[in-house]
């Protein structure tokens, strides 16, 4: 049905090509939009300034408007198609692509229902031409889009994706982008506009020599380009961590591309080997070096010691390296501020936070009945089994979810012998009376109940509501005497963790996305970064 004597209250669809010497897949895509059931499209050709068929098989047919630029690139060519478009939803088909069954009927069903939503995606094929193999895209996404961008671009394929027009009065692919263009508009659209996604699948991507993705240095450097300009706008310790995870998982995913790509053909590019290298570098150096790693510890011991057998170190080859009196290279670490002035969150979340909800998680099974926990209670509805009621202390009276109001060395109307559980962590330090405190957990903690103590050890300091109130740190030795004093003949196990490289990680503001588990679980007692205590107080004798 064409769209003069199409149904007026049925809106209409643009489908916008851009093309650039791709005037031999066009026709293919033509008839994928011909095909669908929907009554209302618009076809609109931008000619990217292509050298080969793209207007003879555009222009062959009438019902195809057809526009020429000279060539200026894919996002500019999308933003003329917007210009010479008069749809109220588009979608843009890449000429080389094509539109599954039913694509445009299921997407403006979306937009129809959902008036509100600046977009709507959803599923496709991938078609290796090399192989003919056919892969199906599917990801569920029902909420958080915004988030789930930040880690990473779900929808994967831009002619899944349908527009309201009113979203192009407002935002425009930004040419000075080579690659990663969609990924860009998406995450600006979807923090400010609600969007969808679904997992039908409504478009087929032809994977092939041609394809900008495969220039995988160039996809890393844009992706992460696209990312870092998110930075500014993030307001929420979530926001924060999804971007740290973004960053991750883009490395992670081009990584592995990279990798299998270069140890799967005889050659690869300096840009190749060098993006690998700034990634994975332990991993790149062991595929280089790994068939003669005997001879070349030898050489490298006799000519160039300290350069090579760093190099080794930094591969995870030679553990055992230490550089040199004045042969210390700082790299990131020389300087006078931190990464992160927010213990890390804004990186992946605090390193700190690895030992202290591993704590809790392995004594979950004392988190149970009524359980006190200080400030919120987050982690007693995280880790808890069996609560049958959560309470809260909180300094601050207008706080509407304690249960209780005071200073917790200064408690006297909550009553003895109340709770089978507290949660005292990270709090302790910010207790002027800290003996008293303890004082309290032991007199309200019912006999056999559980306090669950985490303090830190090596740690900044916070620079912000906490700053003055700041008291102190402490070591295993200092809880174990001090434990012993307040919680009389009590079962008491006390826990420690951390090493050097920790330590110096989170001083730094580094976040738990950039270190690994190996080096989490290493423990060195020189550097206490997080000591933990579980207590259990006595029953009454008979």
């Amino acid at each position: 049905m064409s769209a003069s004597n199409a149904p007026s209250a049925c809106p209409l669809v643009s489908v916008i090509i851009p093309c650039y010497n791709h005037g031999a897949y066009l026709q293919e895509a033509f008839d994928s939009i011909w095909q669908q059931d929907y009554p209302r499209i618009e076809i609109v050709v931008v000619d990217d300034g292509s050298t080969d068929t793209t207007a003879q098989v555009a222009q062959r047919h009438a019902s195809v408007k057809y526009v020429y630029q000279k060539n200026q690139g894919l996002s500019a060519a999308r933003n003329t198609g917007v210009v010479h478009s008069t749809g109220q939803y588009l979608v843009f088909l890449d000429a080389d692509d094509w539109l599954l069954p039913d694509a445009l009927k299921i997407n403006a069903q979306y937009l129809e229902q959902n008036p509100e939503l600046a977009f709507v995606s959803g599923g496709h094929d991938k078609i290796f031409v090399a192989t003919g193999l056919l892969k199906i895209y599917t990801r569920e996404v029902t909420d958080n889009h915004y988030l789930q961008l930040l880690q990473g671009n779900y929808i994967g394929m831009h002619a899944t994706v349908m527009f309201q027009r009113w979203v192009f009065d407002a935002f425009t692919y930004d040419p000075t982008l080579k690659a990663c263009e969609d990924y860009d508009l998406y995450l600006r659209i979807s923090r400010k506009y609600p969007v969808a996604h679904h997992t039908q699948r409504v478009a087929a991507y032809r994977l092939h020599s041609t394809n900008m993705s495969g220039d995988i240095p160039l996809m890393l450097s844009t992706v992460l380009s696209v990312l870092k300009r998110q930075k500014s706008f993030l307001h929420t310790g979530e926001e924060k961590q999804a971007y740290a995870r973004g960053q991750l998982i883009w490395k992670e995913y081009y990584g592995n591309e990279l990798y299998h790509k270069i140890t799967s053909s005889p050659r690869a590019t300096k840009a190749e080997l060098a993006t690998l290298l700034a990634i994975r570098p332990a991993q790149t150096v062991r595929h280089l070096l790994q068939p003669k790693m005997f001879m070349l510890k030898r050489i490298l011991r006799k000519y160039t010691p300290d350069a090579g057998l760093r190099l080794l170190h930094k591969a995870g080859i030679y553990k055992n390296y230490r550089p040199a009196v004045g042969q210390v290279i700082t790299g990131d670490f020389a300087r006078h501020t931190p990464f992160s002035t927010e213990f890390g969150y804004d990186r992946g979340g605090p390193v700190d936070r690895y030992y202290i909800e591993n704590f809790l998680l392995r004594e979950s099974q004392s988190i149970r009945d009524r359980v006190l926990e200080i400030g919120d209670n987050e982690y007693t509805m995280r880790f808890g089994q069996n609560i049958t009621q959560s309470d809260i202390l909180h300094v601050d009276a207008r706080n509407s979810k304690a249960t209780f109001v005071g200073d917790l060395s200064d408690s006297p109307h909550i009553p003895d012998n109340l709770f089978d559980c507290i949660v005292l962590t990270q709090t302790l330090h910010l207790i002027y009376d800290y003996k008293q405190a303890l004082a309290t957990c032991y007199r309200i903690l019912k006999p056999g109940g559980t306090l669950l103590l985490t303090v830190p050890g090596i740690t900044p300091i916070d620079r912000g509501e906490w700053r003055k109130t700041w008291y102190w740190s402490f070591t295993d030795v200092a809880l174990h005497r001090l434990l012993h004093d307040t919680f009389p003949a009590a079962t008491i196990t006390i826990g420690s963790f951390g090493n050097v490289f920790i330590a110096t990680a989170f001083l730094y503001g580094m976040g738990i996305s950039e270190v690994t588990k190996e080096q989490l679980d290493m423990y060195d007692p020189q550097f206490q970064v997080i000591n933990t205590v579980k207590a259990i107080k006595a029953h009454r004798s008979a």
